[in-house]
């Protein structure tokens, strides 16, 4: 059965005997499926048109008067400020929705099918992690093209700053998504998971307001979001100013996306 699936999706040399720890032809393979099934799902992308619309030049207009411009990291009012949030709601968004292709796979037997084949768990792993990525990156950069819109000019070093950045952020909330869908074996389940995670990620983000002055019992909370980190990143490229130091802020998403395909590593050999 491995034979008859596997050519189709996964370059032939993987299928030799033996196999190594990172595979990149495994991952392209992986990654190259993903992202030709996200084109064809077009929704997803006016999604990508529609989220910002409704953050940034809506909600972000309607509150921009009654917030103080002195309390917002150094932008020059709250349409830019709330920007990096809107591409955080973004990828987290898109992340986490691309996690739902593992429980497709399962559903129809091509997730054995990969997992019955000589090529590495890590690699699995790495290759729907970067697949999440990508789309989730693309659509981040749909959300850019309304920073004109807002008064917000952007460089071409600057727009490739945020692009790298937001694929780091994607990757970690991928990886996030990874744990969960492995642990879930139905739609609905996921997504009442993933909804129970993605609203507290993103308020407790600093995305839509200032963080410095919440109760000190949803600062923990905050401390341990990666999403804070990644918004926080985002607005040190944006308006040049955050919370966190930027380097920890990319340490953070680093060791976090590490720790999460270390704990998905176990997930997926139960799989098999």
């Amino acid at each position: 059965m491995a034979e008859q699936v596997l050519p189709t999706t996964i370059p032939a040399q993987v299928r030799s005997v033996g196999y190594k720890a990172i595979d990149l032809e495994v991952i392209y393979g992986i990654w190259l499926r993903d992202m030709k099934k996200f084109w064809r799902e077009r929704s997803r992308l006016w999604g990508g048109i529609a989220r910002p619309i409704l953050w940034l030049l809506i909600l972000g207009s309607s509150l921009r008067a009654s917030v103080d411009t002195s309390t917002l990291n150094g932008a020059a009012n709250y349409q830019q400020y709330i920007f990096p949030g809107v591409i955080g709601l973004t990828l987290i968004f898109s992340a986490l929705q691309s996690a739902t292709s593992i429980i497709w796979d399962r559903e129809f037997g091509f997730l054995k099918e990969v997992l019955a084949a000589p090529v590495s768990r890590l690699s699995i792993i790495l290759g729907k992690s970067v697949g999440g990525a990508s789309q989730a990156t693309l659509q981040g950069i749909i959300t850019l093209m309304f920073a004109p819109l807002i008064g917000l000019w952007l460089s071409p070093l600057t727009i490739l700053e945020l692009i790298a950045m937001m694929f780091l952020v994607a990757f970690a909330l991928t990886a996030l998504g990874v744990v969960i869908a492995s642990n879930m074996s139905s739609f609905e389940g996921f997504g009442t998971i993933s909804n129970f995670v993605v609203m507290p990620m993103y308020f407790l983000s600093g995305a839509i307001y200032p963080t410095s002055n919440v109760p000190a019992w949803l600062k923990p909370l905050i401390a341990i979001n990666p999403l804070s980190y990644g918004v926080d990143a985002l607005r040190h490229i944006t308006v040049g100013a955050g919370t966190f130091s930027f380097w920890f802020d990319v340490g953070f998403l680093a060791v976090f996306a590490v720790i999460l395909v270390g704990i998905a590593l176990p997930l997926f050999n139960r799989e098999s």
